[in-house]
């Protein structure tokens, strides 16, 4: 199996991309000559190591038929100095709201997506440290 795309300049510093779901617009921040108008490529790193391990816990909640009434994840990715910056530490929390949450369930579920399911999780792993938090909100 391979996953295979393809990107297209557009101008200046905007790109079009294809991906299975859709296409998608890359574009540079002003600060580095775009303009702004697209998804910039790091940030597309973090949603894209979001938007595997959420669908990993997502998939989880489903089948252990959890009461989850919100499921959010922030992600943050902090870039070493030195060009060319890359991510050296990447801060993932996983925020679920609910009026009964299954704490211990809801844990092994994120468990299992960041230590055994999650491919984007295991390729950052070989650049970055992975710091992990998870977080209940009674509603």
């Amino acid at each position: 199996m391979s996953h295979k795309i393809t990107t297209t300049w557009v101008e200046n510093m905007q790109f079009e991309s294809t991906n299975p779901g859709g296409n998608l617009r890359i574009d540079a921040g002003p600060e580095f000559g775009g303009d702004g108008l697209g998804y910039r490529p790091k940030a597309l790193m973090l949603s894209a190591l979001a938007g595997c391990s959420g669908l990993d816990v997502a998939s989880m909640i489903k089948k252990m038929r959890l009461e989850v009434s919100d499921f959010k994840m922030e992600t943050e990715g902090l870039l070493t100095d030195a060009e060319p910056a890359v991510y050296h530490t990447v801060l993932v929390d996983y925020h679920f709201y609910g009026s009964d949450l299954d704490q211990d369930k809801l844990r092994r579920a994120v468990d299992l997506s960041v230590d055994k399911y999650c491919g984007v999780m295991a390729m950052f792993r070989k650049f970055a440290e992975i710091k992990i938090n998870i977080h209940f909100h009674r509603t």
